[in-house]
């Protein structure tokens, strides 16, 4: 009887003890946690970018999980660690969110000091910390899809050049140029399989080392249009604004009000930018990134879940990097109503001009790229990711559009190297002839002596 009363209270002992940390996480969230908190970079709300798509994903967390939105804003990078170090204090934080790459050393040294707060840093990686979501982009996928746009446009418009301008030479961006070059060769060959005709398509690429100077973005893209490119991606944040005003300038030179040429915007919806030269953007969801950090952290304080920490990478399957919609359009516009870039007045006719612009291309545009997009998403297609300089050099060459009249090859550099001609080997026709009309001579020659 005794044995079985000790082997009863053990069990019991035990059970608590499993039960006991979820219940303290419990009651943690019940007391204390009921917000998502947001640490915004530089320029905050009102970015239309990075800041404004976080504080969407807060509002998501909000009307879904319940929890309430708290923001602190950043003027400077110095900014970082008191901003987290505040909120971390308070102790009210489900999670905090650090918004941007560049706040990843600040995320894992307050992270280390408060073991027991929940973190996420969007658009980084912080390994081996238990409290500390990364939240992570695939954006070779989102950029394959933005390749198959500008290409199967270049193709529809008779154009054999499309081009990338990125920022600084940087493993992500890699990420970015692979997945561009990859949407091309597949959308050339989508063309091929069902049009029955080879079409060749060029990348055009530059780095500008910056992304924060809008002449030089200008300065490149206006290289790459005068070399015939049709479409040009920005991945060089605020370097792309020249991207954008190159397109529409040299547009408007051959009289028109929309492209082509066109423009690409990145990371977030900027077709309201320029509306009618850029005919869709690459977007990395951060409000995803935002919303999924905060529903993870609230299973694991509820005990629904035994771990946070680790990454997130969010792709086309998750819904984290995606060709923009009009509906994304509405969103953003909402946003630059409220930031005082958009006049209330003007929001439909720059959606009525993103629609007339979009239609002027042909849904069969659109249903190939909706084509790979599927594919991605169910696994069938694998977009290539590189990690360092080496491997991004490879896929260069790999994922090459064949030319079906290579006459020239154009370096990094801009300098051309004239492929030589075959050797000019002897006129067999001219050296029948001689000998033929020698011949001939003979002949003639032979008779008139006979005669003689």
């Amino acid at each position: 009887m005794e044995r079985r009363l000790a082997a009863l209270v053990l069990i019991v002992i035990l059970a608590l003890g499993m039960l006991l940390p979820q219940m303290i996480r419990a009651g943690e969230n019940t007391t204390q946690k009921d917000s998502v908190c947001l640490v915004y970079d530089i320029g905050g709300r009102g970015d239309l970018s990075f800041n404004d798509m976080a504080y969407l994903g807060a509002q998501m967390a909000k009307d879904k999980l319940g929890l309430k939105i708290v923001e602190l804003h950043s003027h400077s990078q110095d900014d970082y660690l008191p901003n987290l170090r505040t909120l971390a204090k308070e102790g009210k934080c489900v999670v905090i969110v650090g918004v941007g790459f560049l706040m990843t050393d600040s995320v894992k040294k307050v992270a280390g000091e408060y073991p027991d707060q929940l973190f996420a840093i969007i658009d980084g990686w912080i390994p081996n910390m238990s409290n500390v979501l990364s939240v992570t982009f695939r954006e070779n996928e989102g950029s394959a899809l933005a390749g198959a746009l500008a290409a199967l446009i270049a193709i529809n418009h008779d154009a054999t050049k499309v081009g990338v301008v990125l920022g600084m030479e940087i493993p992500v961006l890699y990420k970015f140029e692979a997945g561009y070059r990859y949407g091309v060769k597949w959308a050339v060959e989508w063309y091929k399989q069902h049009y029955g005709e080879q079409k060749y398509v060029e990348v055009l690429y530059q780095y500008t080392g910056t992304f924060s100077d809008p002449a030089k973005g200008k300065e490149a893209a206006n290289a790459q249009l005068n070399q015939g490119a049709i479409v040009i991606y920005n991945v060089a944040g605020a370097t792309g604004l020249g991207i954008f005003d190159a397109v529409e300038e040299v547009a408007k030179q051959e009289g028109k009000d929309m492209g082509p040429p066109y423009a690409i915007g990145v990371d977030a919806d900027q077709d309201y930018i320029k509306p009618g030269f850029i005919i869709a953007s690459m977007m990395k969801r951060v409000d995803v990134g935002v919303y999924d950090a905060a529903e993870k952290a609230l299973k694991y304080i509820n005990g629904e879940i035994d771990s946070y920490g680790g990454v997130l990478s969010l792709g086309v399957k998750e819904n984290g990097t995606l060709i923009s919609t009009l509906d994304d359009l509405d969103t953003f516009m909402q946003i630059g109503i409220q930031a005082g870039v958009i006049k209330p007045e003007d929001a439909q006719k720059i959606k009525d001009k993103v629609a007339e612009m979009r239609n002027s291309e042909p849904s069969w545009i659109w249903g190939a790229v909706k084509e790979l997009e599927t594919k991605i998403r169910n696994g069938e297609i694998q977009v290539p990711m590189p990690m360092d300089k080496n491997e991004m050099e490879q896929l260069r060459e790999e994922l090459a559009v064949p030319s079906p009249t290579p006459t020239t090859t154009t370096t990094t550099t801009g300098a051309e190297t004239t492929t030589p001609s075959p050797a000019a080997g002897p006129d067999y026709t001219l050296i029948a002839t001689i000998v033929i009309v020698i011949l001939v001579v003979i002949i003639l020659a032979a008779v008139f002596m006979k005669k003689k």
